[in-house]
């Protein structure tokens, strides 16, 4: 069942590459001068391109969810990280970017980054054991994850550029790999057949939390390129995913020392893919470029007599 279970997150994998894609290029068409504003998401609502995104990212949430119920967390969620190099093809197709034209530290970046959470994930295969979620580990989680929420979209209010993005991203993770602990409480709850014993709870945070992660999915894709927020999400996602099941679902109480070590290694591995994909993107090197360019000519196009 686990093979199955990866086989669904492979093609999860695909639709959410496709739906990023379309609801970036949605974003930027429908963005207003002052950033995405509420009317202009309002717009996005009517948009046929978003729409089909949405069903995109809904398709693959759905064959992630289904997933979940046949294999561990701490396995089935890191295989998500396969969008960020479809996304990352699509995104160079659309701006007519050839493998000569790829800049190096970028391709490194996403290879990090892919790599790292598949290593991970092949780590985490042998020693991950399924558990059950109690309605404790559940609260716990949606308070943890409540606090960081709210600290980058703090950050990303009172930052620009890149730095929003990675904010706004990271936020929209982080709400994600929440959801993913709460489908796997749901799952457990529905296939016990028990319907007089569901708790409503975790329908509740499930939905709180796809409302928050998709308004900071927005706001990401309006201040950045889609592949820097899908590394986003395919990487703090399924790390915050797995760092509930390990510490607060007890799915890692089998692994040993130095297991923990590489899974560690891996991780650190795969954010600085992350970083460096933000640093070195070729529409970032494109920005900067241009922000250059506009600099010196205004230099070059002043003089003392220019000032009043």
């Amino acid at each position: 069942m686990t093979l199955f279970a990866v086989a669904l997150v492979v093609f999860a994998a695909c639709g959410y590459a496709v739906g990023a894609r379309l609801q970036h290029n949605a974003v930027h068409a429908a963005i207003g001068e002052r950033g995405l504003g509420f009317r202009d998401q309002l717009r996005l609502v009517r948009n046929a391109r978003w729409l089909l995104g949405l069903a995109s990212l809904g398709g693959g949430a759905l064959l992630h969810a289904y997933a979940l119920g046949f294999a561990p967390l701490s396995v089935v969620q890191p295989i998500g990280v396969l969008a960020l190099p479809i996304t990352v093809l699509l995104n160079m197709r659309q701006r007519g970017i050839g493998a000569a034209g790829l800049n190096r530290t970028a391709v490194l970046g996403v290879v990090a980054s892919t790599g790292g959470v598949m290593a991970f994930v092949l780590l985490a295969a042998g020693t991950a054991t399924a558990t059950t979620v109690s309605d404790q580990a559940a609260a716990t989680s949606i308070r943890l994850v409540t606090v960081f929420v709210l600290a980058l979209g703090l950050v990303g209010l009172f930052t620009k550029g890149k730095i929003r993005c990675i904010a706004f991203a990271t936020g929209c993770a982080v709400a994600y790999g929440l959801v993913s602990v709460l489908v796997r409480a749901v799952s457990q709850q529905v296939t016990s057949w028990d319907f007089a014993a569901i708790d409503l709870r975790p329908f509740i945070g499930i939905g709180v939390a796809v409302l928050v992660g998709g308004w900071l999915l927005q706001q990401a894709y309006a201040h950045g390129p889609p592949d820097l927020v899908v590394a986003c999400l395919t990487v703090i996602d399924p790390m915050v995913a797995v760092g509930l099941g390990i510490g607060l679902l007890g799915e890692a109480d089998e692994v040993g020392v130095w297991t923990a070590a590489g899974e560690s290694l891996c991780a650190v591995v795969a954010c600085a893919g992350v970083f460096a994909l933000a640093r070195y993107h070729p529409e970032t090197q494109d920005r900067r470029a241009r922000s250059t360019a506009t600099g010196s000519a205004e230099l070059a196009g002043s003089s003392p007599t220019d000032r009043p």
